[in-house]
C-alpha cells in the first residue's frame, strides 16, 4: 500500500530500514579494515595514500550510482533495484576474498590482490548508493503526508547502523587481526535479513508515477541548473579517479548538461536549486568534520585507554535516537524550523569544540554538534519531495548524490585547506615565518592553491633541531581542533539561507508540502 488512506506496508518499510543498516555496516566495516594497521594496510602492504584511495572507491560511485539510478529506477523497478544491491554486496565479498586468496598464497601479489579490493569497493559502492536510490522514493510514497517524520525514521538505519557495526568491529577487534575475512562476513547478516523481506514485498509505483506526471516533468523539476551542479560534481569526481585532462572533463560535462536541457527545457524550480547549494556545505558540517572530530578525541580516548571509534559510535547513538523523534518535532515547528534549529546548534558545537581542552569537555561539545547534524540530511530531503513531488525520485535522490560528491570534491578539501592555514598561523606565532617556509610546500585544489606542512621536512629539521620540530608537530595537532571554529562558517551560511526560506514561505501563507494527483495539482 503507497499511501495513508491505504494502510502501509510496515515490512517494506523496515525492509527498507535494514537494507540502509546494511550500507552502514559496509561504511564502519571497510572504515576499520583500511584504518587500521593491522589489517590491510599490513595484509596488502598499503601505504597511505593506497589505503584512502580503497576507502574512496567505495564512496564516489554511492553518490554517482544514486543520481544514475534516480533517473531509470521507475522503469527499471525497485525490486530490479533491490536486487543489484545485493548482487553488489555479494560482489564485493567474493572479490575480497579472491584478494585474500591471492595474497595468501603469493604475499608478492600485491597489485593484482590490490585491484581486486579496489574494483570489490566499487562494486560496493554502487551496490550502497542503489540501496538509496529505492528506499527514498518509496517511504516517501508510503507516507506522502508524513514525509519529515518517516524519512528521518527511515535514516535513524544508518547512524543505527553505524553504531550496532561499530560496536560488533570493537569487539572482533582480536578476531579481525587474525583474520579479516570475518568483517567482510559482518555485511551478509543484514543483506540477507532484508532481501527475504524485499523480495516478498510489494513495492508501490512513486507518487509521482501514480499521479500521472511524465518523465520529461520530472526532469524538468531538476532542469539545466540542477543538471549543471550534479554533472560538475560527477565529471570532477570522475576526472580525479581516471585523471581525465580538463578537455575530456569539460566536454562531458557540457554534453550532459545540454542533453538535459535540450530534453527537459526548463532551467528548473528555483527552491530546488536553492537546496541543492545548501546542500554543499550541510553535507561538509555533517560528514565533512566527523574526521575532524575524530582526530581531535583520538588522544583524550587513548588516555583513558579508549578507542577513537567510540567516539563515532557515541554521536551516532544520539543521531539514531533523535531521528525517531522527529515526527514530534515537525508538529510544532515546519521542516524548515527544524532546519535553522539544528544549524544554530551545530554552529555552538563546532565552536565549543574548537574551545573544549579536557575530555568532558570535548565530550559536552561534541554532543551539542551531534544534536545538531543529526535532522540535517532526512528533512532536507523530505523538504525537496515535499516541495518538488513531481521530481519523483530524481529530485529526491540527486540531491543526495550532490551532498556526498560535494563532500569528497570540495568540502573534504575545504576542510583541509582551512586546517593547513589554522596551522600555519599557528606556527608562525609559536615559531616564525622563516620557520614555516623551511617545513611547508605548496599544493593545488579544486579551489586553487594552498600550503601545507611537508612531514618530510618536518622529520630532516628534528635531526639538527628538535625543539623547534616538537613545537610545529603540536601547533599541527592543534590545528583540527582550531579549524573547527573557522568550520562553523558553513552551518552560519545555511542558517542565513533557512531564514530566507522561513520568511519567503511567510510571505505565501507557510510552509505547505505540495500534493499532486487527486486533489492536488
Amino acid at each position: 500500500m503507497s499511501t495513508q488512506e491505504n494502510k502501509p506496508d510496515m515490512a517494506l518499510f523496515w525492509g527498507c530500514f535494514i537494507a540502509l543498516i546494511t550500507t552502514a555496516f559496509a561504511f564502519i566495516t571497510r572504515a576499520f579494515l583500511v584504518n587500521d594497521p593491522s589489517l590491510w594496510p599490513k595484509t596488502f602492504g598499503l601505504d597511505n595514500v593506497q589505503a584512502q584511495e580503497l576507502f574512496g572507491a567505495g564512496i564516489w560511485p554511492f553518490a554517482i550510482s544514486i543520481i544514475v539510478f534516480s533517473l531509470i529506477i521507475d522503469r527499471i523497478g525497485y525490486k530490479t533495484a533491490m536486487w543489484f544491491s545485493f548482487l553488489c554486496y555479494g560482489g564485493y565479498a567474493i572479490l575480497a576474498l579472491q584478494a585474500y586468496g591471492v595474497i595468501t598464497a603469493d604475499p608478492n601479489a600485491k597489485k593484482e590482490a590490490y585491484n581486486l579490493l579496489y574494483w570489490g569497493s566499487v562494486i560496493l559502492g554502487l551496490g550502497n548508493g542503489t540501496v538509496e536510490a529505492y528506499i527514498n522514493p518509496v517511504v516517501a510514497t508510503m507516507f506522502n503526508k508524513d514525509k519529515s517524520k518517516w524519512l528521518n525514521i527511515l535514516h535513524a538505519a544508518w547512524p543505527g547502523g553505524l553504531v550496532i557495526g561499530g560496536v560488533l568491529t570493537l569487539a572482533l577487534g582480536g578476531y579481525a587481526a587474525q583474520d579479516w575475512r570475518i568483517l567482510v562476513y559482518i555485511i551478509a547478516a543484514p543483506a540477507v535479513v532484508y532481501v527475504a523481506m524485499l523480495s516478498r514485498a510489494v513495492f508501490p509505483p512513486n507518487e509521482r508515477v501514480a499521479a500521472g506526471t511524465t518523465y520529461r516533468e520530472m526532469l524538468a523539476e531538476f532542469g539545466i541548473l540542477g543538471a549543471a551542479i550534479a554533472s560538475y560534481l560527477i565529471t570532477a569526481q570522475l576526472a580525479q579517479v581516471f585523471a581525465w585532462s580538463a578537455a575530456i572533463q569539460w566536454s562531458l560535462f557540457a554534453a550532459m548538461v545540454i542533453g538535459f536541457g535540450i530534453y527537459s527545457r526548463s532551467l528548473g524550480r528555483g527552491i530546488l536549486v536553492f537546496l541543492c547549494v545548501v546542500m554543499i556545505p550541510l553535507a561538509t558540517t555533517e560528514l565533512g568534520t566527523d574526521g575532524a572530530i575524530s582526530g581531535i578525541m583520538e588522544k583524550p580516548m587513548a588516555a583513558i585507554g579508549g578507542n577513537g571509534l567510540w567516539v563515532l559510535i557515541y554521536t551516532s547513538a544520539i543521531m539514531m535516537v533523535l531521528r525517531f523523534f522527529a515526527g514530534s518535532i515537525v508538529s510544532r515547528i515546519s521542516p524548515l524550523g527544524l532546519l535553522a534549529g539544528s544549524a544554530t546548534l551545530a554552529i555552538i558545537g563546532l565552536t565549543s569544540l574548537a574551545a573544549a581542552s579536557s575530555l568532558v569537555a570535548i565530550f559536552i561539545a561534541a554532543t551539542v554538534y551531534a544534536f545538531g547534524k543529526t535532522f540535517f540530511w532526512p528533512t532536507t530531503l523530505a523538504v525537496v519531495s515535499e516541495q518538488t513531488p513531481k521530481g519523483g525520485a530524481l529530485t529526491l535522490n540527486a540531491i543526495g548524490g550532490i551532498g556526498m560528491l560535494a563532500v569528497g570534491i570540495l568540502g573534504g578539501p575545504v576542510i583541509g585547506a582551512i586546517t593547513e592555514k589554522t596551522a600555519e598561523t599557528a606556527i608562525v606565532t609559536q615559531t616564525s615565518a622563516e620557520t614555516y617556509a623551511k617545513v611547508s610546500k605548496d599544493g593545488s585544489y579544486v579551489l586553487g592553491s594552498y600550503k601545507a606542512i611537508d612531514a618530510e621536512k618536518v622529520a630532516t629539521l628534528s635531526k639538527t633541531d628538535k625543539a623547534t620540530a616538537e613545537k610545529i608537530t603540536a601547533a599541527r595537532e592543534g590545528a583540527n581542533q582550531g579549524a573547527l571554529a573557522k568550520i562553523a562558517m558553513f552551518p552560519m551560511f545555511m542558517l542565513a539561507c533557512y531564514i530566507g526560506l522561513i520568511l519567503w514561505f511567510r510571505s505565501r501563507g507557510g510552509y505547505k508540502a505540495e500534493v499532486i494527483g487527486a486533489g492536488g495539482h
